[in-house]
């Protein structure tokens, strides 16, 4: 589960962009008025999250209800139901945009990912994300990856090494950035990314933790994974669409990154009906 402080400061950030100092529209609602509101999908989707859906409208309204129809990692059909939301008109209104943002950006997220996780179904392959998300929603991103099925990449350039292209000339070979990686830090894993079967050789011989074949075609991935001989853990990634992913995994490589998960991202379609509630009479 994601860390409670880390919704707060996203759904803080994204509230002090779209509210401000205040709900110059939502204002002109007296305030004692309250409504119900209906959460709907109007495209197939995996859902993804909840916790900044609910931390927003309980930022704006503690008393606001919100009855859920379905989880997180839940996959919904166009048209279901997915939360009915109760509580101040004003609250639910200038909550609405926020909430929507967040939960049509990450449930994009976690149902691309899906579509990957079923494709590659049954080879054991691991669907992973990368560094390639939006500004300020990584860790909202790698959580909607998982609710889609897929698997968590270092979460950045503090976690984990990645040797590349441009480190492996500053230091001169990949032996060289291998053996600066492990006086600096030996407590993370390390790993290379090579573009041909002999900068794999390479890194097989430096010992490192995983590489990444960047843009290897199926003949040189079926070659690589017989270098390897499970030495290092494989990842394949560039230019990886749906109708390649199983070829791909069926090479016999252990992982496949895949940037569009968390970059090209379309927005679900959700809408949310609002309707006043009969008020009380004086």
């Amino acid at each position: 589960m994601i860390d409670a402080a880390v919704i707060a400061e996203d759904v803080q950030r994204a509230l002090e962009e779209d509210v401000g100092p205040g709900d110059l529209s939502a204002n002109l609602i007296p305030f004692d008025v309250t409504a119900t509101a209906t959460l709907i999908a109007r495209e197939h989707c995996v859902l993804a999250g909840r916790p900044w859906v609910e931390a927003v409208f309980k930022r704006i309204s503690a008393r606001t209800h919100i009855d859920w129809r379905a989880n997180d990692g839940d996959q919904i059909e166009a048209n279901a139901v997915i939360a009915v939301i109760s509580g101040s008109a004003r609250a639910i209104l200038t909550a609405e945009r926020t909430a929507l943002n967040f939960l049509q950006t990450l449930s994009a997220t976690a149902t691309a990912t899906r579509k990957y996780v079923d494709t590659v179904a049954g080879t054991g392959v691991k669907i992973l994300d990368t560094r390639k998300t939006l500004p300020g929603l990584r860790r909202a991103q790698k959580y909607a990856v998982l609710q889609g099925g897929g698997s968590n990449h270092r979460m950045g350039l503090f976690d984990a090494i990645m040797i590349k292209e441009n480190h492996i000339m500053a230091a001169g070979s990949i032996a060289d950035a291998v053996a600066a990686a492990r006086r600096q830090n030996q407590q993370v894993s390390i790993e290379v990314e090579v573009e041909n079967l002999d900068e794999l050789q390479q890194a097989l011989e430096a010992g490192v933790d995983r590489i990444l074949l960047d843009n290897f075609n199926l003949d040189m991935l079926r070659e690589a994974v017989g270098l390897n001989a499970r030495r290092a853990r494989l990842e394949a990634s560039g230019n990886v669409s749906l109708e390649t992913v199983r070829a791909i995994a069926e090479t016999g490589i252990d992982d496949i990154s895949i940037g569009a998960l968390t970059k090209h991202v379309q927005a679900i379609d959700l809408s949310l009906r609002f309707k006043l509630n009969d008020q009380p009479t004086s």
